[in-house]
């Protein structure tokens, strides 16, 4: 028997899952662990719907892994098998997530994005978004409705492309003789509002929720609660889930960090074939998610920010890991640039991007006086060593260098 079949073997007869999908973070759970006040907040502001009637404009802000979409995702639901009961066809419940590349990064895909959700077709591109709002009218103003539009991560487009697509969709409704468009919009940052232009604000600002992020106890709650349908009886080690709740609860109270711990932990049991999940394999899982969110951020950033991690890399290289001062980034920068045929931006702006790095843990930059020279940063690459080859392969074939 080949190396591979016995692989597949103990896959077949040992394996240590019972339902895997109940740790991946796009499985609903019937019941929401620790979000009562907050589902039923949003059954309330949504419940009119049901009568045909128009309701608030919603904004749910959190940190990641806090239940916003479940949450909502889950009354959408109640409100959908409602209207079945109740045989009625008066509210289309649309979900777009902005943080997808192909579906925020324009209005028009945007729009695109909803059109195709409501059953509509428009081309990808071409057409000019004016002509793009008038066939999105046209489709939604056919019959009386209430149409939810759900905005996940709606930060992310806002980042990308600007708040003016807001304030538009909101005043479609003007438009609109039969249907009544509403938005939820789902934040994971708590400062959004307060960056929105004033006009945007005050078309928006009907109903604000807060979802805090999870304690080591609630997580334990939810790990418990899905733990017990995804693995089989006695695969897991005593003190796995609490060891996965604490990791999470110290990254803001993550349920979904802690979900995918858990997940990860089963996968790599399983590929040491080994008969349970113990301990290590959560310290494994917790190493090996790190190292890939780091990947998908760098392969996921911006040219630009592209552009000035990869000076900084050559300049490690170059120093053999020594300090490397903004001067150095930004004349590097500037050759890469000029090779790959970007636009050259100002050194303030580089900067930026340097601190942001900073902040993401991808490098370590701690201002330093120079008395009368000014201040500078003192650039030093925190990337692990594990993932340095991987983020250069990364960023050579963004770059086309």
């Amino acid at each position: 028997m080949s190396k591979i079949d016995k692989i597949f073997n103990s896959f077949v007869s040992h394996g240590l899952f019972k339902d895997k999908r109940v740790l991946q973070s796009n499985y609903l759970p019937e019941n929401i662990a620790h979000r009562d006040e907050q589902v039923e907040a949003v059954a309330s502001i949504l419940a009119p719907s049901l009568r045909g009637e128009k309701i608030s404009n919603l904004f749910i802000y959190g940190k990641t892994g806090t239940g916003k979409t479940l949450s909502v995702q889950h009354v959408g639901g109640k409100i959908l098998e409602k209207l079945k009961e109740i045989e009625q066809e008066s509210v289309q419940f649309v979900y777009i997530n902005c943080k997808l590349k192909k579906v925020a990064d324009t209005e028009y895909r945007i729009l695109a994005e909803i059109i195709r959700e409501l059953g509509g077709t428009i081309p990808a591109t071409g057409l000019p978004t004016d002509e793009v709002y008038t066939r999105f009218v046209d489709l939604v103003d056919k019959k009386k409705q209430i149409i939810i539009l759900v905005l996940d991560e709606i930060d992310q487009a806002v980042k990308k492309i600007g708040d003016g697509f807001i304030y538009t969709l909101t005043r479609l409704n003007s438009e609109l003789k039969n249907a009544q468009i509403n938005i939820i919009g789902i934040s994971n940052s708590l400062t959004l509002m307060d960056n929105l232009d004033p006009r945007v604000r005050s078309s928006l600002g009907e109903e604000e929720l807060v979802f805090s992020p999870y304690n080591a106890l609630q997580l334990q709650d939810i790990l418990r609660e899905r733990a017990e349908s995804a693995f089989k009886d006695g695969v897991l080690e005593e003190g796995a889930i609490s060891k996965c709740a604490a990791y999470a609860a110290r990254e803001h109270g993550d349920a979904r960090r802690a979900l995918d711990l858990l997940r990860v932990a089963g996968e790599l049991a399983e590929r040491e074939q080994s008969e349970r999940v113990v301990l290590k394999h959560i310290d494994m899982a917790k190493e090996k998610i790190e190292r890939d969110k780091m990947l998908d951020i760098i392969e996921g950033e911006p040219r630009q920010f592209q552009i000035v991690l990869f000076s900084i890399m050559r300049l490690n290289e170059k120093n053999k890991g020594a300090e490397i001062s903004t001067g150095e980034v930004y004349n590097t920068y500037k050759e890469i640039c000029e090779k790959t045929k970007n636009e050259i931006l100002t050194q303030r702006r580089v900067s930026d991007i340097v601190s942001e790095f900073d902040m993401l843990g991808i490098i370590n930059a701690p201002v330093i006086s120079k008395g009368r020279q000014g201040r500078t940063r003192e650039i030093k690459l925190a990337l692990p060593s594990t993932i340095g080859e991987k983020a250069k392969e990364i960023l050579d074939k963004a770059l086309c260098l």
